[in-house]
């Protein structure tokens, strides 16, 4: 499901870059882990001139942790006990890792330009095709049903820094960290079901 999240908000964003800043012919952002290292034709790392999103960091939204756990079926008076789903936040790395300095920032501005103009995707506002092409996962269970996606500006210490590209390999490209607020993770797994308490029934005796 992260795949599927991450993969259809690049889908948009090579939509956008190629129809504002006319089409190159291939996709100028993608998913790729920086850490692998760049190689060229070898089959092993990453290719260079690319915009890369990769996620270095999950935490869980904890304002959506008091969810209840049942869900009440109204037509059938019935009501079904799951577990309530997870929502994470995912700190998203966006490097450019172009070999010309100058087009590296000028692809990376295009990019912060992009989420200052459009920061939430739903199933509703992104183009059907992002959704499909080049996104859906093998397994269906894996697949994205409903999302709303947050995009917000993270402004990492230069400490933070420091840590997370000595993380990676130690050389730093141009770059810039979003948080992704937030992805509903659950699987769909019923642990009981019960009938609705439709009427209470108070029948008082006295005694003599």
């Amino acid at each position: 499901m992260i795949s599927h999240a991450l993969t259809i908000v690049i889908n948009e964003l090579n939509r956008h870059l190629a129809d504002i800043y006319g089409n190159t012919g291939q996709d100028q952002a993608g998913l790729g882990n920086l850490a692998e290292g760049f190689g060229a034709g070898s089959g092993s790392g990453i290719s260079r001139n690319m915009l890369y999103l990769s996620v270095v960091n999950i935490t869980e939204e904890k304002t959506m942790t008091n969810l209840p756990n049942q869900i009440r079926n109204d037509a059938t008076l019935r009501v079904t006990y799951e577990n309530p789903p997870i929502f994470i936040n995912l700190l998203i790395l966006m490097t450019a890792t172009h070999t010309d300095y100058t087009n590296a920032l000028s692809v990376l501005s295009r990019a912060i330009r992009f989420f200052q103009s459009r920061n939430v995707f739903t199933q509703d506002t992104v183009a059907p095709d992002s959704i499909t092409t080049s996104s859906v996962p093998i397994n269906p269970l894996d697949t994205l049903e409903s999302f709303k996606l947050i995009f917000d500006l993270y402004s990492p210490t230069l400490e933070e820094v420091n840590h997370l590209w000595g993380t990676l390999g130690g050389k730093q490209y141009p770059f810039v960290l979003y948080k992704l607020r937030m992805l509903d993770l659950k699987f769909k797994a019923v642990q009981s079901e019960g009938g609705l308490i439709t009427e209470v029934v108070s029948d008082f005796h006295t005694k003599s």
